[in-house]
């Protein structure tokens, strides 16, 4: 396991989006971006991105907390990058945003 189970206060937002047939090069450009910034962020944890065999792209971001990650929300580039998001390269998203309860890992040999 590469990562550790989420921890009581961490904030975590699960992105879900798609894009649009035209928009995919200038999505891989501001991705790149956004993933070097935001893991300079302070109480930045981790950021993974799967993508579903129907094109459905879900990106799962932990802050250490509800600060750090309005920190993120705010960042000049970030919001940036949501206003060409809009305008470039998604054809929708969904952003849900949850304070973790509880968190729990298991590991094979640990």
């Amino acid at each position: 396991m590469t990562s550790r189970p989420a921890s009581t206060g961490e904030v975590m937002t699960v992105f879900r989006s798609r894009l649009r047939d035209d928009g995919a090069a200038a999505y891989a450009d501001h991705a790149v971006r956004m993933s070097e910034i935001a893991r300079t962020m302070p109480g930045y944890v981790e950021h993974k991105v799967f993508t579903a065999d129907d094109g459905e792209r879900v990106t799962v971001v932990r802050f250490a907390d509800a600060a750090s990650h309005a920190a993120w929300a705010r960042h000049p580039d970030h919001v940036e990058a949501q206003r060409a998001g809009r305008s470039s390269y998604y054809e929708d998203y969904s952003i849900t945003v949850a304070e973790v309860v509880r968190g729990h890992a298991w590991e094979r040999g640990a």
